[in-house]
């Protein structure tokens, strides 16, 4: 997988490709936080998809998009109220929880959840971000009127 990002202007776009199956490779892009929109491409009679998307990198590196490094991602939270160490239940609400977050964050171009812990009274879910405030908004967005808002806070790690 391929993630780029360009951040001009108070407006940040992402722009990312993986391959998909058959030979087939899919392109996402957008603005930051939204779900963007996708493409999938495939062989043509006279060039291969692996070609074509090369020549999309090429563009949009061109257009000053660029990768962000892993050590410049913040890493974020999400925290919950757990009985001492936790039960089975909540380890499953958190394997759940860490799905959800790679759908959601990985869909609106912001990151990827790293798993997570538990004990202590407490259960954490770790994501990086490239954007820790709009990642928190998205991610209290879609948390909202699920099994998932009663989390306690949502922090960045540093913090």
């Amino acid at each position: 997988m391929l993630k780029l990002y360009k951040f001009i202007d108070n407006k940040k776009y992402y722009w990312e490709t993986w391959p998909d199956k058959d030979g087939a490779h899919v392109l996402h892009w957008g603005l930051l936080g939204t779900t963007g929109d996708t493409d999938v491409i495939n062989d043509t009679p006279s060039e291969s998809a692996k070609d074509i998307i090369q020549s999309e990198i090429d563009k949009v590196l061109s257009l000053g998009y660029k990768e962000i490094s892993q050590e410049e991602h913040v890493t974020l939270l999400i925290e919950y109220e757990v009985d001492g160490m936790g039960d089975g239940n909540d380890v499953e609400k958190r394997h759940q929880l860490e799905d959800r977050m790679n759908n959601t964050l990985g869909w609106a171009g912001l990151g990827s959840c790293d798993g997570g812990s538990i004990g202590s009274g407490a259960m954490e879910v770790c994501n990086f971000v490239v954007d820790f405030e709009l990642a928190k908004e998205v991610i209290e967005n879609d948390l909202k009127d699920t099994e998932f808002e009663n989390y306690t806070r949502i922090y960045q790690e540093s913090e």
